[in-house]
């Protein structure tokens, strides 16, 4: 019996094809010479220099980065905690309720989410900006931290913790010196997959963000509108390039983690 027949093989590159060909385009159109972004004139670098030399695009740059960089480690730090409580509090009183909140960004529309976002800041009479778009970010990417953290959690060997709290350690030592070490891996993707999720992010932010805040994919957004440049071209090069750096560093992240896993078990098996 064949397990990977022709027509596998043609879904699969059709498949592939479909999803990652428009991004192989625009990275070799990147390095265009023309204005024409659908003319080939010739292999250049000028569009990256210009694109550096852009204000406005360098301002949105930083804006992006620390939007992303503070909401992934808001995100990280609260997902972590709610996954505790998930794992290790058993049965309480609102559990449901508690987990549904936690979870519930992640089958919410993102435009529902953000208008909710934006009704919340009106409300309050809070001033749109960078403090709410970091906000909006937490919200959303912190239960994507949960997930992540609390498939760890649950494998873990809570005799570890025992032990140290036996030796004489306060249940914040034992969590500090014995649980974040070992679920450090788990920790770092999820902080990995909080940033990426930030730095991509365009409904969210457009609904929580102010005249004196504009991400990277707003300004990208605004500047298609008006028609596709070069620089765009090599703007969305370099985002694609971060973005497959963090997700390559995070599976790598992951499948150490999982191989430190395996020689634990490993060991444990031997000692008994």
């Amino acid at each position: 019996m064949k397990r990977f027949s022709w027509f596998n093989a043609t879904s699969l590159t059709l498949g592939f094809a479909f999803l990652y060909l428009p991004m192989v385009i625009l990275v070799i159109y990147s390095f265009n010479e023309s204005k024409l972004v659908t003319v080939w004139a010739g292999f250049s670098t000028k569009w990256y220099g210009e694109l550096f030399q852009n204000d406005a695009f360098l301002d949105a740059a930083w804006v992006t980065i620390k939007v992303a960089v503070m909401s992934s480690t808001l995100a990280t730090v609260l997902g972590t905690m709610a996954a505790i409580v998930l794992v290790r509090a058993g049965r309480f009183r609102g559990r449901t309720l508690f987990s549904g909140m936690i979870y519930a960004p992640l089958v919410m529309p993102e435009v529902i989410t953000g208008l909710s976002l934006l009704l919340l800041f009106i409300g309050i009479g809070m001033d749109r900006g960078v403090f709410t778009i970091v906000l909006a970010h937490t919200t959303f990417a912190m239960c994507y931290v949960s997930v992540v953290v609390s498939s760890r959690l649950v494998s873990f060997d809570q005799s570890l913790e025992e032990a140290a709290l036996d030796l004489g350690c306060s249940p914040f030592q034992a969590f500090r010196l014995v649980t974040l070490p070992i679920i450090a891996p788990s920790v770092i993707s999820g902080w990995l997959l909080a940033f990426t999720l930030s730095l991509d992010d365009l409904v969210i932010a457009s609904f929580a963000s102010g005249p004196s805040a504009t991400t990277l994919p707003m300004k990208i957004w605004s500047s298609v509108r008006l028609g596709v440049s070069p620089e765009i071209n090599a703007l969305s090069t370099l985002m694609i390039g971060v973005v497959a750096a963090g997700v390559i560093t995070a599976s790598l992240v992951s499948k150490r983690a999982a191989t430190r896993q395996q020689r634990e078990e490993r060991a444990a098996a031997r000692l008994a």
